[in-house]
């Protein structure tokens, strides 16, 4: 018989066990569930307005490659450990209550990520509807229908992904070849963009932005995977899909139909399929915001004030903030706020990729407690990792300032190389 444990905690505060990790192909399904939503059509689009179909790949490419990477040295330390990316943080560099500050701000980034595609899904909705009931209403009711559904816990996450994946990109293929009958591909292709232009290194920094915190909370997903190889294919088939699939068709559509607004486009041209488009949009990735959104503030509260708050409750808190956001325009900041979180995000991955990968700060004492499917404990570990929030600021300061290159590779460069020199790396040798 499987371990449980109740859907008020969902394994927030203990190790996944072994028994209730999920199939490869449900995780491929929740993952790809992520990565291709309809915002991911909107960042394409957005390359495609300001870029050259080559230059915009290249982009996609460099921003993927940042995704790839922090997503598997963190999907796979959270699958070996059986850890949320709140409880890997705590041993990763960030410390006891260091940590909090680590999921507050995955918390809330996520919570405006909600609000982004609540608003996608409201606007089609009150389109559908005439303009009858009102964006507002519209957004009211998507937020807190889809809020709901996730008072379930992970496993929404899988039976949403498997009936909505498959249906979307029907759908999606669907209207793109509407919207694309008559065009000829290498005209397209070669179609110069008419937006204000924007640089490889910002375009890349959009793109990692636009699922860096995705990226940064796989251990919440991949928690729940059997084993590293699992999480390989697991982020490497979502962003081969996501990234360079979705993005290439926006890019063209972006060409073809000369503007950055395809989402609209693609939704009120396709009547109900649109509609239906942007539902099943809204379903698979809202679903994994909320979900991880509420993992990071149930792990703060326990360090912070040492309650353990019922995930359902908190959920729908948070469910019912990132519909408030949704209602006060969100939608409107999306580039601004893509390249805010390409710069921020990397850094707190750098940290962690580097303690646990690297310097190997807390290796024992995790490795003896995994052997006993117990957590480490926590006395051990100092209130405030210093060192790592030093590495982030460093790292965020730099993306922020430095434009040379690519922000957001600059930023988590910068801070796994500034925590491994506080830490002493090289000069004192790393746990084996």
């Amino acid at each position: 018989m499987k371990n449980k444990l109740p859907n008020t905690h969902d394994f927030c505060f203990m190790r996944v066990p072994a028994d209730c990790r999920s199939s490869l192909f449900t995780m491929v399904m929740v993952r790809i569930g992520i990565m291709t939503a309809l915002g991911q059509f909107m960042l394409g689009a957005m390359l495609g307005h300001t870029m050259s179909f080559y230059d915009a790949l290249m982009a996609t490419f460099l921003g993927s490659m940042l995704l790839e990477f922090v997503s598997l040295g963190l999907g796979i330390a959270g699958a070996r450990e059986g850890f949320s990316t709140s409880q890997l943080a705590r041993w990763c560099g960030f410390g006891f209550y260091g940590s909090s500050l680590v999921s507050i701000l995955i918390a809330f980034s996520l919570i405006g990520w909600f609000g982004v595609q609540n608003a996608i899904l409201a606007n089609g909705l009150n389109y559908a509807l005439n303009n009858k009931p009102g964006f507002v209403i519209c957004a009211l009711l998507s937020g807190l229908g889809l809020t709901a559904l996730m008072t379930f816990g992970f496993r929404a996450l899988g039976w949403i992904a498997i009936v909505t994946v498959p249906l979307f990109m029907l759908v999606v293929g669907w209207i793109v070849c509407e919207l694309l009958a008559g065009y000829h591909l290498i005209e397209l292709m070669t179609t110069l963009p008419t937006g204000e232009p924007m640089t490889l290194g910002m375009a890349a920094t959009a793109v990692g932005g636009g699922y860096i915190v995705a990226a940064v909370a796989t251990a919440d997903i991949g928690r729940y995977c059997q084993n590293g190889r699992h999480v390989f294919w697991m982020i490497t088939l979502s962003i081969i899909v996501g990234e360079f699939v979705v993005n290439s068709i926006a890019i063209l559509i972006a060409h073809a139909l000369n503007t950055s607004d395809v989402v609209t486009i693609m939704t009120q041209t396709a009547g109900w399929i649109g509609l239906l488009a942007v539902i099943l949009s809204a379903l698979k990735i809202n679903d994994s915001n909320l979900y991880s959104s509420s993992l990071a503030l149930l792990s703060a509260v326990e360090v912070i004030s040492g309650r353990r708050l019922s995930y359902v409750g908190l959920t729908l808190v948070l469910g019912t903030a990132g519909t408030l956001l949704t209602v006060a325009g969100i939608l409107e900041k999306f580039t601004g706020f893509l390249l805010l979180l390409g710069v921020m995000f990397p850094p707190v991955a750098g940290v962690m990729l580097c303690d646990y990968w690297l310097l190997k700060t807390h290796r024992v004492e995790l490795d003896e407690s995994l052997r006993q499917q117990q957590l480490p404990d926590p006395k051990i570990l100092p209130a405030v990792g210093w060192n790592g929030v030093i590495a982030c600021l460093a790292g965020i300061l730099t993306g922020l300032m430095i434009k040379m290159g690519i922000p957001s590779l600059n930023s988590l460069l910068v801070s796994i190389t500034v925590y491994a020199l506080l830490n002493g790396y090289p000069f004192k040798k790393a746990v084996k």
